[in-house]
């Protein structure tokens, strides 16, 4: 009796407590968490380096983070200087040669690199004291030797070449170059010509003159005790001399005076990179720094953004759009918003991330927008705080940003008090549709026209055209670009001619070539083999082991990558047998289906650009006849980017001239392939192509 009593009062008080609960409204939020951060231990050496200390002992591992907090550096006609300290820090010190530097920081399982203002170690914590002997001994006595001066400048300047027809990297060069003038240090453009101006006397300069342990913070984090740190790190960086980093005086970046497109001229750009632009001035200390950041993760922050939501999943213009907000407690900085879009929409993509623009700066964001942002920030900085170096990546910011002592502590307080209102107001003080740089990187014969018909807020947007390298230049020409008479046939007639005439190309039966390339210091062999019997073999081997391998032999093929073997396609073999020619262009004027594209201009010359097919293009020496380029459109995992072949310092081989040098170029990847031998009517068997 006691028990159904028991029961039922219970089940009477859980009734009326469910009844007094509206289950269809979500709780509300309570007070943000006080959080509590645990300070590093520190101390200064006399030198003025800082030193932060984290222990953490979970794991038998310790990192050390050498920040040297600079104002930007102007390098002038030496750009590039920066770039060389860095590459040559690191290689042991002038007590330690390179090679014996390197092997005992391997056999200890350990890493050491360097920035031109940074270092970085990881170790087991039982090899710390000697690792941070190793890192503070190249970093305060640097070995800079003339010979590995010599080969970081040849491979700088290698890489500069590798960028000329990178439609990426010259965007990038081109925005900031605009955005902050070639003669800020954020602005200013490295070239073949500034790297050539460096001498090793350059580098000793400039490492003595910013790597000084005058704005110098040291950060450990690990497996350690701070007394015995702080002894280690005394006695391996006292040595280090005290002094002071001169102090640059130039122009702060402003806004362009109006909204307008700078446009840059890219005849081999199958897509366009668009950038909408402005300048901010943007600091962590600022009062709306956090409803700033909650802006342009609400634009452009992902994958829930607006730009991305608009430009990728509604209209399908790109595969994806974002926005960029930076903060720099020295200078105004860049706010961008930007996509890779495809040539036919890039007018109507510059449109739509202007409204997106225009929009989050007229009109209030939801309020399920605003919450959603939130729960991304707090996820992310509870997240941070279970890593040891969040523990000193905040402390340093306190430190070098100027920050309040509670900014941390009170972040997710601030963070849930911005409002609506809060987020507008930052909108339109830092994202600009009034003083925009919309800078458009593309194919000019294909954009061009209906760029110059935008018209935004009832008003034209005017279009200026600029180069490679950010100079103002006159609009690309490309109606008068094809002399009068001039047909496909024409041209292929003259490259036939040039390299040995229609009869000698026909008397070849086969030719075989063998070339070289270096990739990261190792040899690239590439072995080429075809015959007029659709027969073709390209074998690209390194250290001697085949990388990747195309076969073809009349009817049957395969191709080759690790290892991996293949049977070609019927759309692969047919592709392949159009290569395998032993002179593509015999066929091409019998086939007479070639098409006039117009003219470009490679490495100075005037060409011919001949469309071959949908997916290749050939461009010709008008005054030579020469072939200089090969592009050819590729399609990977549903992405569109081109390969191109440059062709240079012909030379003859039994009456035929053929290309010595010849540069393949993949996105980024840039490789010279000399040739070493040529081998026409001989040096080919049926064999080659099992």
């Amino acid at each position: 009796m006691k028990k159904t009593l028991l029961f039922s009062i219970l089940s009477l008080f859980m009734a009326v407590s469910y009844a007094q609960i509206d289950r269809t409204q979500p709780p509300k939020p309570g007070p943000a968490p006080e959080i509590n951060l645990e300070e590093p231990n520190t101390f200064q050496l006399k030198n003025g380096l800082k030193v932060m200390v984290v222990e953490n002992h979970k794991l038998p591992r310790v990192s050390i983070q050498l920040t040297i907090d600079n104002p930007p550096i102007q390098e002038g006609d030496k750009a590039g200087v920066g770039s060389l300290t860095s590459s040559l820090l690191g290689n042991g010190s002038t007590s330690i040669p390179k090679d014996e530097f390197n092997e005992e920081v391997d056999f200890l399982g350990a890493n050491i690199s360097f920035g031109s203002q940074s270092a970085f170690a990881s170790s087991l914590s039982k090899y710390f004291p000697r690792i941070l002997e190793l890192m503070a001994d190249a970093a305060i006595n640097p070995n800079f030797t003339e010979e590995e001066f010599e080969k970081e400048k040849a491979k700088l300047i290698t890489g500069l070449k590798a960028e000329e027809n990178d439609v990426s990297a010259i965007a990038q060069k081109v925005q900031l170059a605009l955005a902050y003038g070639k003669d800020h240090p954020y602005g200013e453009i490295t070239s073949e010509e500034t790297v050539n101006n460096i001498a090793l006397t350059d580098i000793q300069d400039f490492y003595n003159q910013y790597f000084v342990p005058a704005n110098a913070y040291l950060v450990v984090i690990g497996d350690v005790e701070f007394e015995k740190t702080k002894e280690l790190v005394t006695k391996a960086f006292t040595p280090w001399t005290k002094a002071v980093p001169p102090s640059f005086s130039y122009s702060n970046p402003v806004d362009a005076q109006y909204t307008q497109i700078n446009f840059v001229d890219m005849p081999n750009a199958v897509q366009s990179e668009v950038s909408v632009q402005n300048i901010v001035d943007f600091k962590m200390k600022d009062d709306d720094y956090l409803p700033a950041l909650i802006a342009n993760q609400i634009l452009g922050g992902g994958g829930e953004g607006r730009l991305f939501l608009n430009l990728r999943e509604d209209k399908g213009y790109t595969y994806g759009s974002y926005s960029s907000l930076r903060d720099d407690k020295y200078q105004p900085v860049r706010f961008n918003a930007f996509a890779q879009v495809r040539n036919q929409v890039t007018d109507s993509s510059v449109v739509e991330i202007l409204k997106e623009l225009d929009k989050i700066r007229t009109e209030p964001v939801s309020e399920q927008e605003l919450a959603d942002t939130k729960a991304k920030y707090v996820g992310r900085f509870v997240m941070a705080l279970e890593r040891p170096q969040t523990i000193a990546n905040y402390a340093l910011n306190i430190e070098t940003e100027g920050l309040p002592k509670d900014f941390y502590k009170t972040y997710l307080e601030r963070l849930n008090a911005v409002t609506v209102e809060d987020v507008q107001n930052a909108a339109k003080k830092f994202f600009s549709t009034d003083n925009a740089r919309i800078v458009v990187t593309g194919k000019g014969s294909e954009v061009l026209e209906n760029l110059e018909k935008i018209n935004f807020n009832g008003k034209a947007v005017p279009v200026m055209y600029y180069d490679k390298n950010a100079n103002k230049t006159e609009k690309p020409d490309y109606d008068s670009a094809i002399p009068e008479g001039v047909t496909a046939a024409n041209i292929l007639e003259n490259y036939i001619e040039a390299i040995g005439g229609k009869e000698k190309l026909e008397n070849v039966e086969s030719w075989a070539m063998l070339a070289e390339a270096e990739m990261q210091g190792m040899k690239l062999e590439l072995e080429m083999k075809k015959t007029t019997k659709n027969q073709f073999m390209q074998d690209v081997r390194m250290m001697g082991n085949s990388m990747s391998k195309q076969v073809l032999d009349g009817d049957k093929g395969y191709m080759m990558a690790q290892g991996q073997r293949k049977d070609l396609s019927d759309d692969e073999l047919k592709k392949l047998k159009e290569e395998s020619a032993a002179f593509p262009e015999l066929n091409y004027l019998v086939a007479g289906n070639i098409a006039i594209e117009g003219m470009e201009d490679v490495d100075g010359k005037k060409a011919y650009k001949l469309k071959i097919t949908d997916d290749k293009s050939v461009l010709y020496d008008s005054e030579t006849g020469l072939k200089l380029k090969e592009i050819n459109t590729v399609e990977a995992q549903g992405q569109t980017f081109q390969s191109t072949m440059t062709y240079d310092n012909y030379q003859e081989v039994s009456g035929i001239k053929f290309p010595f040098k010849m540069t393949q170029t993949m996105g980024p990847q840039n490789f010279d392939f000399i040739v070493k031998e040529i081998k026409v009517n001989e040096g080919v068997a049926p064999t080659d192509f099992e």
